[in-house]
């Protein structure tokens, strides 16, 4: 069942790469606290996440800051190294954090896997935003198959208002 609003947000554990290489973190840790948006793609370096997805979160991390969003979040099911290569390739730095879901567990926890075998892909992630405040859900922002709008930075912005 896809995670909707109100709900809290699944327990799991994710992978950033750090100063000392790939570490797992616990949802809660990474998502849990203050006003958190996660959004996530089929998969590093690919199209449409590369060129518009990733670029527009790391573009509008000030004006988000602004809103008073803490931490920005891209999650993938991708692994923590090519995570982190596609970070530091997008020029993400410190305004988004990389977030790697390698086996898709977390991603099958939101209820928002994508059957991508037909691409070559195997098991990725829909294309979405999620606004989180203290661990809940707030706000969800789900593509529909093929698109891109919704979830990207400049609509959940200006879901937040002004």
């Amino acid at each position: 069942m896809t995670i909707a609003i109100g709900e809290r947000i699944p327990q799991g554990t994710l992978q950033i790469m750090t100063a000392d290489g790939p570490a797992k973190t616990a949802a809660a840790e990474l998502l849990g606290h203050g006003r958190v948006v996660l959004f996530a793609v089929p998969g590093a370096f690919t199209p449409t996440c590369h060129a518009k997805h990733l670029p527009g979160f790391i573009r509008e991390a000030a004006a988000l800051r602004a809103r008073d969003v803490q931490r920005i979040v891209c999650l993938a099911v991708n692994d923590v190294f090519v995570m982190d290569a596609w970070g530091k390739a997008a020029g993400a730095g410190g305004d988004v954090v990389m977030a790697a879901d390698g086996n898709g567990d977390y991603t099958r926890a939101l209820g928002l896997e994508l059957d991508a075998r037909g691409f070559g892909m195997g098991l990725r992630s829909q294309r979405f935003a999620l606004l989180i405040e203290d661990g809940v859900v707030r706000a969800v922002h789900i593509e529909p198959p093929g698109q891109f709008g919704v979830s990207s930075a400049e609509s959940v912005l200006a879901s937040l208002g002004g």
